[in-house]
């Protein structure tokens, strides 16, 4: 077991040495809450969203994927609400001119700040004098036009959901969709974050992976609950443990604007129980809002009751790089010396269809064709659709060490038998058996424990 108090730590040094994420423009300082994927990292990344393309879009005939533009026409934003509603509390402190949100503070979420009272505490200088609560909107502004003086303000998007509401009508048409339907993006968000944090579990840049599914009055309640189910599942299936999930179902009073009933599915990290995705009954809001403001008919006509209709809309939405990091949370692990590892070797114990490396192949020796037939595993393992990779440096245990840390689940190891009888030796990471197993079987052998 690794104790909460420096787990984050260990997980963040980790995660840069070995190539999976580290600050953004780090040769100058960094930004702050900006943070890119590293090799292994994007590979994870990937992987992830992949698995969520598969399983909500291939999978399914009733949903189909678009890919909007980061920018859009400035009128979105004031017709979603964004312009007026997408706002925090922020507070100033009077004597340092940090600033946070009040609601943060008062809930006690920064480190060294001690146990959280209605008397705000200024976690840089402990001074409790701030200035009134005011609203500060998350939108990224940018200028739009070449021409001085002829400039138009627009908007970095704050989620992705707006461009399929603005393509509803074109979805639905050129594609023939029936209601109940679906439409799915994956993309870049921006949010001006006031106070940022804890990795990469708050950036003002992360990625967003989301579906608008669109339904009839008064079935929404229904797909409200099957959705928050198969939402649910979708993180246990990543290998996400069950038990460190719990479901907060947001007050009426506190429901976004757009909201009849949001329930967020929250993980327990070690820096506190925060969400990682959700699911929202958004009703008819969007749609009706893009109706006013564009002039333009976006109602579905209904073929069963001859009329037109403003569809309900089911929004089950998730943060890509918070999936990812409750998977790294999940998956770090220090050997206590009873498995055979050393005491301390990190095992990064991730599913292994979102491990970045999926099989390495390893030759016991640098001679006698060993190589080339560990580099010709490794390209047919590609072809298949694998994650794999080749190491020929240092012993055997350091290159399984290596690749227990970066959450290799399966090792191939070259030796000379595999020049007799074209056999090889496969190693399980959790496990750590050994099977001894023909060249030409590999592949079915990763696909059949990969995918069990």
């Amino acid at each position: 077991m690794v104790e909460k108090d420096n787990k984050m730590e260990k997980i963040v040094s980790l995660c840069k040495r070995r190539g999976f994420v580290w600050q953004d423009s780090e040769i100058y300082g960094g930004i702050s809450a900006i943070w890119d994927f590293g090799p292994l990292g994007v590979e994870m990344k990937n992987a992830i969203k992949q698995i969520w393309w598969n399983t909500f879009v291939r999978m399914r005939p009733d949903i189909v994927g678009i890919d909007g533009s980061i920018l859009m026409h400035p009128t979105v934003w004031k017709a979603s609400g964004h312009l007026d509603s997408f706002t925090d509390p922020l507070v100033e402190c009077k004597e340092c001119n940090n600033r946070y949100r009040e609601d943060h503070l008062k809930e006690g979420k920064f480190k060294g700040q001690g146990k959280a009272t209605e008397a705000l505490q200024c976690p840089s200088c402990g001074a409790k004098n701030f200035t009134e609560p005011k609203s500060f909107n998350l939108l990224f502004e940018a200028l739009e036009g070449t021409v001085e003086g002829k400039k138009n303000t627009i908007y970095l998007r704050g989620e992705t959901a707006q461009s399929m509401f603005c393509d509803f009508k074109l979805v639905a048409e050129s594609m023939r969709m029936k209601l109940p339907f679906g439409i799915a993006q994956i993309g870049k968000s921006f949010r001006n974050e006031i106070t940022t944090g804890d990795f990469f579990f708050r950036s003002r840049e992360f990625e967003i992976a989301e579906l608008e599914y669109f339904v009839k009055p008064g079935d929404d309640e229904k797909w409200f609950d099957e959705w928050l189910i198969l939402w649910r599942q979708f993180y246990i299936d990543l290998g996400i443990n069950r038990e460190k999930l719990s479901e907060y179902e947001h007050p009426k009073k506190s429901l976004a604007h757009y909201s009849k009933r949001t329930v967020d599915i929250m993980y327990e990290f070690p820096f506190g129980v925060s969400e990682l995705a959700g699911v929202a009954n958004r009703t008819d809001y969007d749609l009706t809002q893009h109706e006013k403001f564009s002039g333009k008919d976006l109602k579905y006509f209904d073929e069963e009751s001859g009329k037109k209709i403003s569809p309900y809309v089911i929004e089950p939405t998730m943060g890509v790089d918070r999936i990812m990091l409750a998977c790294l949370v999940d998956g770090y692990n220090e050997s206590d010396g009873a498995d055979g590892r050393e005491k301390g070797d990190v095992v990064l114990k991730i599913h292994p269809k979102i491990a970045p490396v999926q099989v390495a192949v390893f030759p016991l020796m640098k001679k006698d064709g060993m190589p080339e037939i560990a580099n010709d595993i490794r390209y047919q393992a590609t072809v298949c659709g694998f994650r794999a990779a080749y190491d020929e440096s240092g012993s055997i245990g350091k290159r399984y060490r290596r690749q227990d840390e970066i959450g290799t689940p399966f090792c191939v190891t070259v030796d000379y038998d595999s020049l007799k009888d074209k056999t090889v030796t496969i190693r399980d990471r959790d496990t750590m058996k050994q099977e001894r197993i023909k060249i030409s079987e590999i592949n079915n052998y990763l696909f059949e424990k990969i995918n069990s």
